[in-house]
């Protein structure tokens, strides 16, 4: 009888993996809690919340209770002409939370797709205004998702060269710092007119290796695009749900953008939905008699009213007390390992913000996705029994909020480890 693995290789083809080389992928049976165990009872802390989605641990009881109850009730029903309880309240729920120039909810699957849906309202915004423009801005080493639109507004890498001929152009500007601001400035000023959007990743540029800029300069540059009108795209995708010790990278800022994004922790991890939200200016440029200015996307599975559940359960989970407060306690104790790793002759820089925690290794090679000595530190974490995922010669850190202080500090130990043995 054939092993899971041996199943795997045979009929699956995984994601961000040289399938030629890669190491047969590790069959995981079972979630609870920070752990999870494959198929040898072998147990794994997730120390990156499986690819930055699972906010309040594996197999969360009450988010299954609440996702069993609304799958006995309604598991799907088509999003155009009719609506649904979940929908409704989350909409509710979520705009609560946000900027109060947040109006609007629109509904899609991902991360990628929430991205796509917002580059196209502000695409259709100006041309039902009559305006054929054409720029979108966005930032050097940006990462926004892996569809077309997504692709053309990130970071153009060995990950998008095989379609540059068919992405849209982009002009990229680099993250706002206090010597660059005067420079992007002087920019937006100058290209206003034809600009369409400037999507960013608020405070976070995650894929790019956890790189990380203030919140007075994003301010500072949002102030400038609203003086101009220029339309912003916030991608809160990876920053929400507490990932910045705050519940959004939003409430680090004083400005406020046109429309958001959100995905990954959006479900606490139990399954796909994505969410874009705007502004009533947003949404009132789309209403009219003529047909032909509504906003034609959608998808099948929009709104789906068990996803909808699932994710009210998790905002109800992230907004009590309990979780604040592992959130606070897990920020605390990033600091306190951040210092250890500034005086750390292996480590070239370190930096956090909230519950992400990032380090750069010194390797002698150029830091980047493809450094190799991300084969030596995958495997050594591990045979340790801990799931990191380094994004080359970065490792960082992103738990599910409920990983307690011994398990914090059994990966700490490791990392130190790691850095005298590799």
């Amino acid at each position: 009888m054939k092993t899971l693995t041996q199943r795997d290789q045979q009929h699956i083809w995984h994601p961000y993996t040289q399938m030629h080389t890669a190491a047969p992928a590790i069959p995981i049976v079972k979630g609870s809690g920070a752990y999870l165990f494959d198929e040898n009872g072998k147990r794994y802390l997730d120390a990156i919340s499986s690819w930055w989605v699972t906010l309040h641990g594996h197999a969360h009881p009450y988010i299954a209770e609440k996702v069993a109850a609304q799958l006995l009730q309604l598991e799907q029903v088509i999003f155009a002409g009719f609506t649904h309880p979940p929908a409704i309240e989350l909409a509710e729920v979520l705009l609560a939370l946000l900027p109060p120039a947040q109006k609007k909810v629109f509904y899609t699957d991902n991360g990628s797709t929430a991205v796509e849906v917002a580059l196209k309202m502000c695409l259709q915004f100006w041309n039902n205004k009559g305006q054929d423009r054409k720029k979108v801005l966005a930032l050097t080493n940006g990462y926004h998702g892996d569809t077309f639109g997504a692709m053309s507004v990130s970071g153009r890498s060995v990950w998008t060269k095989p379609f540059e001929g068919l992405l849209f152009e982009a002009v990229f500007i680099d993250p706002p710092t206090t010597a660059n601001l005067p420079e992007l400035k002087s920019f937006i000023s100058h290209n206003a007119a034809d600009t369409v959007c400037f999507i960013y990743e608020p405070l976070v540029q995650g894929s790019a290796g956890m790189l990380m800029y203030s919140p007075d300069c994003l301010d500072s540059l949002m102030h400038h695009c609203r003086k101009e009108g220029v339309l912003m795209i916030q991608d809160e995708v990876f920053t929400g749900f507490g990932r910045t010790g705050k519940n959004f990278a939003s409430d680090h800022l004083k400005e406020f953008p046109d429309l958001m994004c959100f995905s990954k922790g959006l479900t606490g991890g139990t399954m796909p939905l994505g969410v874009t939200t705007c502004s009533q200016e947003i949404y009132d440029a789309f209403l009219s008699e003529n047909q032909h200015k509504a906003l034609y996307h959608g998808h099948s599975f929009t709104a789906n009213p068990l996803a909808c559940t699932a994710a009210l359960a998790s905002l109800e989970l992230l907004l009590c007390a309990e979780t604040q407060a592992h959130i606070e306690r897990i920020c605390q104790k990033h600091s306190g390992f951040l210092i250890k790793l500034q005086k750390h002759p292996r480590i070239r820089t370190v930096r956090q913000i909230g519950t992400i925690l990032a380090m750069e290794w010194e390797t002698g090679m150029e830091t980047s996705y493809f450094n190799g000595f991300r084969e030596k530190l995958y495997p050594y974490f591990l045979e340790k029994g801990i799931l990191l995922r380094p994004l080359g010669n970065i490792i960082y850190l992103l738990p599910p909020y409920c990983m307690n202080n011994e398990d914090l500090d059994y990966i700490y130990v490791a990392i130190l480890s790691a850095l005298e043995e590799n």
